[in-house]
């Protein structure tokens, strides 16, 4: 059942006298956090609800500015700081395999062309897409997730890519 749900963010801090907090990404995940998402604070609190909905979602330099459910003031918003927020599988993106770095680093990336490329050591998040930074025989390879390049993402194995030429580092020149 634990499976079911995914830790997405943690509480950095409260923000403001309404209630808002500012969470972060955990594990490498993207900004997840959108109006109508159902999350569960982690532990949770002695008194109140452990399931919020979320009411308003502010994107900002820092992470996001959050406001939920049954949270309306600065009292109950730092409560919950430097606690996590889990939420259901069923409600996150059907790509979050592309940007787990938890799921993604020390798996084997595998060329349509030219076989192994090597072994995903990274994941950086970009402002237009994440890449994956891949160490293999001819050096470090950064692929743009995109899906013109991701052919297959399994959830265990090899991934499927189709590069360009001259991405791959033997290939420059």
């Amino acid at each position: 059942m634990s499976s079911d749900y995914r830790l997405i963010a943690r509480v950095a801090k409260a923000h403001g006298s309404k209630g808002e907090v500012v969470t972060v990404p955990v594990d490498g995940l993207p900004l997840l956090m959108r109006e109508g998402l159902r999350v569960c604070v982690v532990p949770p609190l002695l008194k109140g609800d452990r399931w919020h909905e979320v009411l308003s979602v502010g994107d900002g330099p820092n992470g996001q500015l959050v406001r939920l459910s049954g949270i309306d003031d600065l009292g109950g918003s730092e409560a919950i700081v430097g606690r996590s927020l889990l939420a259901s599988a069923t409600e996150l993106p059907d790509d979050l395999a592309m940007h787990d770095a938890g799921e993604l680093v020390g798996r084997d990336v595998v060329d349509v062309s030219r076989g192994t490329v090597g072994r995903i050591i990274e994941v950086m998040m970009g402002p237009a897409n994440d890449v994956w930074v891949v160490d293999g025989e001819a050096g470090e390879t950064l692929i743009p997730v995109v899906d013109e390049m991701v052919v297959d993402l399994p959830d265990e194995g090899d991934i499927v890519v189709d590069l360009p030429l001259g991405l791959v580092p033997e290939e420059v020149g």
